[in-house]
């Protein structure tokens, strides 16, 4: 990861998660030279595709401040595939299926390349739950926005899994609906007919897209619970 891309994410996740909140100032950009032993042109960089992203304020001899965050909230928790698969007892692995770097042409993430550079990567892996398919995926990930997704051994490591413990998001939307397996049955070892759930998934990030995922799950294999919280009657 580039230094300016490090400095980035050190100040997203700070703002993300709480510890800086709305209003805060960030630390002056000599603070970061000092901080990063880099110069005001890398701290410069970083601060500003923060603006851009929505997350702070630059205010001209005042400095940098958080910005006060719209968060919409994802009707469904997003689901770590991983996580499910080892908190009900079982063996988590992965396959890799395809991996390709290049434009967005013909893809759902709508991100424009910078200075050339391959926009998006697109991935395709199976699920195991102990060596038996539980999932397919088809995933773009936007490497505009999480550059350092291009170095990672996805062959090893879930990209959900890594998306949720190092990339921060803001604005989610899942789509549910009930399918076959079509196409994917030889995949997930069923018949063409088999009842099947998909979820598809997009993140954003200031605005900014992150991921798009497609998940195909044998019915038996997943269950979505949402819980609400009612309105309590107020006396008149």
């Amino acid at each position: 990861m580039s230094l300016h891309n490090r400095i980035r994410a050190d100040i997203e996740r700070r703002i993300l998660s709480g510890e800086w909140k709305p209003g805060d100032r960030i630390p002056f950009e000599h603070e970061l030279m000092v901080e990063y032993d880099c110069s005001r042109m890398t701290v410069n960089k970083a601060l500003s595709a923060l603006a851009v992203a929505g997350l702070i304020n630059r205010r001209r001899r005042t400095g940098s401040f958080v910005a006060q965050q719209h968060v919409d909230m994802a009707a469904l928790a997003i689901p770590d595939i991983r996580e499910e698969i080892e908190t009900r007892g079982g063996i988590y692995s992965i396959e890799l299926l395809s991996r390709k770097v290049g434009p967005a042409n013909g893809a759902h993430l709508q991100v424009s390349a910078v200075h050339g550079r391959p926009a998006i990567l697109v991935l395709s892996c199976r699920h195991l739950s102990d060596r038996m398919p539980f999932a397919v995926e088809y995933r773009e990930i936007n490497l505009i926005q999480v550059p350092e997704a291009e170095e990672v051994d996805f062959t090893t490591t879930a990209p959900g899994s890594w998306l949720l413990e190092n990339v921060p998001w803001t604005d989610a939307e899942n789509r549910i609906s009930a399918r076959s397996a079509g196409s994917d049955c030889r995949k997930l070892d069923l018949e063409p007919d088999a009842a099947c759930l998909m979820l598809e998934r997009r993140t954003w990030r200031g605005g900014a897209p992150i991921t798009f995922v497609r998940q195909i799950f044998p019915a038996a294999n997943l269950s979505l619970v949402a819980r609400f919280i009612g309105m309590t009657p107020q006396p008149e």
